[in-house]
């Protein structure tokens, strides 16, 4: 008996001295922690506050009555997006968007990672990083107006230079074919840069004397980028795609809405814009149907997520969790 109340004794003088110990690391620290108070409350307002905004989705939502006093209405605004007219047209034009934007773009990062990586000239290498990450800092305004300027109808370059050569103007931000092709391809210019920084970080990893001894057993460049580089840099890859898996249902709200207009609007029509428009937009918005199609196109990525990286650890172990 007394040795079990010494050991509670001393397990409650230890966690004593240990809280204290740790009071006094914060105290030394307080300046730290004071920086770290900054973004832990902007975290806590702009992204756990506004979870409960999600009940709107089950609610008949009135500003007049607010979220508490409007009635319950269950999985009646899921019913209205789901058999609404437009569901079909809409997740197959975000489907087809996201999907293309993926398996195009996703491979131009890692290319421009390893050509950085192997560059064997300093300033080249800073230069090249400079000029590909610049695009990313221009907002969607400066994005479409730049799109708007090389394929506007009348004072676009390449309907100048079109009329110049003796042929034909073409609208090319009112085609259906070509509207996915602008909008992808001009997104690839802009986000190759930021996305291969990740990558060039993983590759300043890579051991040199792995490549001195690739190279002395006679392997190649590209031998030694596939070996070597891809091999390293494969759990980051796998990574970077589960990740945009997430995000398979979401699009840039801002520049498609800019890119929109009355002649391509049966394939630019996605769920960002759709629910822009009937949740803010409106004459009469429905913020509960807004909010009900915002919860279910996070809830199929989370889904999406989740099963690429089951399926990422079961073929290579390399998943997330």
């Amino acid at each position: 008996m007394k040795k079990n109340e010494a050991f509670l004794v001393s397990t409650a003088e230890g966690t004593s001295i240990h809280r204290t110990n740790l009071g006094r690391r914060i105290l030394n620290a307080r300046g730290l922690y004071a920086l770290l108070l900054v973004p832990f409350v902007y975290v806590v307002i702009f992204n756990y506050v506004p979870i409960y905004g999600i009940v709107m989705a089950f609610k008949r939502f009135a500003p007049r009555t607010g979220v508490l006093g409007s009635p319950w209405v269950g999985l009646y605004n899921f019913q209205r997006f789901l058999g609404s007219p437009n569901f079909l047209n809409i997740i197959r034009n975000t489907l087809v968007l996201s999907i293309y934007g993926l398996v195009a773009g996703f491979p131009f990062p890692v290319i421009l990672a390893i050509c950085v990586n192997h560059s064997l000239r300093r300033r080249l290498k800073k230069f090249t990083q400079s000029v590909t990450f610049a695009p990313t800092f221009l907002s969607a305004v400066i994005m479409v107006t730049i799109i708007t300027q090389i394929f506007g109808m009348r004072t676009g370059g390449v309907n100048v230079l079109l009329s110049t050569l003796g042929f034909e103007e073409t609208n090319f931000l009112a085609s259906n074919a070509l509207f996915s092709h602008i909008y992808i391809w001009s997104g690839i210019w802009q986000g190759t840069g930021s996305g291969a920084v990740i990558y060039i970080s993983a590759l300043a990893a890579v051991d040199p004397t792995l490549h001195e001894a690739a190279q002395i057993d006679g392997a190649t460049l590209w031998q030694r980028v596939w070996h070597i580089d891809l091999t390293t840099i494969r759990p980051i890859i796998v990574i970077m795609l589960i990740l945009s898996m997430g995000g398979i249902l979401g699009s840039n709200l801002e520049k498609i809405y800019l890119m929109q207009n009355s002649l391509n609007i049966t394939v630019s029509e996605v769920i960002s814009t759709y629910v822009y428009k009937v949740g803010i937009q409106s004459s009469r918005p429905d913020y509960s149907l807004g909010t009900a199609i915002g919860l279910f196109q996070n809830v199929v990525g989370i889904i999406l997520t989740l099963i690429v990286n089951k399926v990422a650890n079961v073929l290579s172990g390399e998943g997330m969790f």
